[in-house]
């Protein structure tokens, strides 16, 4: 639970550096990959009345006044730019000052479901970390378990996330997310358009018997019996901390044993606190 708190933490650090990245000039953006449906803004600074909003169509191209249509997708700004000031250059312009830039990003996106405060589809605006765009989902909730689940989808570019249940032509990668907590290299993947990020809720366990408050609890990795009982508020006066019972399913046959405060429980399992002798 504490470590979900302090990546809580961490992803509202992530928000405010997203949030600066989103406002930064579209010049720090050059390498983004243009797409389709993808609205550029292009800028000629000694020619205003050429200035304007364009949309890139279907087939990847744009139509620009002059030079007819320029193919912008796959190609990244400032690979557009380049073209754009060659074409004005031979035979319209000398030294055409311009830029390009993009006002809406509508072609490439990555989708946030499952354990997250705000699920939904995001924009890629270039390069973009499974950190930061966790922050824009909100962060994890307290019901998260303790990993992520990135799928990658093979050779196609999918409308809508697709589940891990459903990534039969996908690359699957798990991430720890205490690793990217404590700021793990490797556990902040890159993302690339079309990856569904799944935030699965934490498995419970049930906590009964001589406690504050009886009920289900998610817990995290390498949960102990103590932190459990925490969960639950406690135990009560009557309860005894050394008379623990605990009720697990093993390949379908329940099983009862005793517990220590020490013991690491798992999914499913029943803890019971039993009665002080006196």
């Amino acid at each position: 639970m504490r470590a979900l708190v302090r990546l809580a933490v961490v992803c509202s650090v992530a928000a405010s550096l997203a949030a600066q990245a989103r406002d930064q000039p579209a010049s720090q953006t050059r390498d983004y990959v243009v797409g389709a449906q993808d609205v550029l803004t292009i800028t000629l600074w000694d020619q205003a009345d050429l200035s304007g909003k364009f949309s890139v169509d279907t087939d990847g191209t744009f139509a620009f006044p002059l030079v007819g249509r320029i193919k912008a997708g796959g190609l990244t700004l400032r690979d557009v730019e380049a073209d754009l000031k060659k074409r004005l250059a031979d035979g319209y312009f000398k030294n055409p000052q311009l830029s390009v830039s993009v006002e809406s990003y509508r072609s490439q996106r990555v989708f946030v479901v499952g354990e997250v405060r705000t699920p939904g589809s995001f924009p890629l605006t270039g390069e973009i970390t499974l950190i930061e765009v966790l922050a824009r989902a909100g962060s994890t909730t307290l019901t998260a378990s303790g990993e992520a689940l990135i799928v990658r989808p093979v050779g196609r570019t999918p409308a809508a996330p697709v589940l891990p249940n459903q990534a039969e032509a996908s690359e699957l990668i798990r991430v720890d997310l205490n690793d990217l907590q404590r700021g793990v290299g490797a556990s902040n993947i890159t993302l690339r358009d079309g990856d569904t990020v799944f935030v699965p809720r934490a498995e419970p366990v049930y906590v009964f018997g001589q406690v504050k408050n009886p009920g289900a609890y998610p817990i995290q990795k390498d949960t102990t019996v103590l932190q459990a009982l925490s969960l639950a508020g406690g135990v009560t006066d009557r309860g005894s901390t050394t008379r623990l019972r605990l009720i697990r399913v093993v390949e379908g046959k329940k099983t009862e044993m005793k517990a220590k405060l020490t013991t690491v429980v798992q999914a499913g399992d029943t803890i019971v606190v039993l009665e002080r002798f006196f």
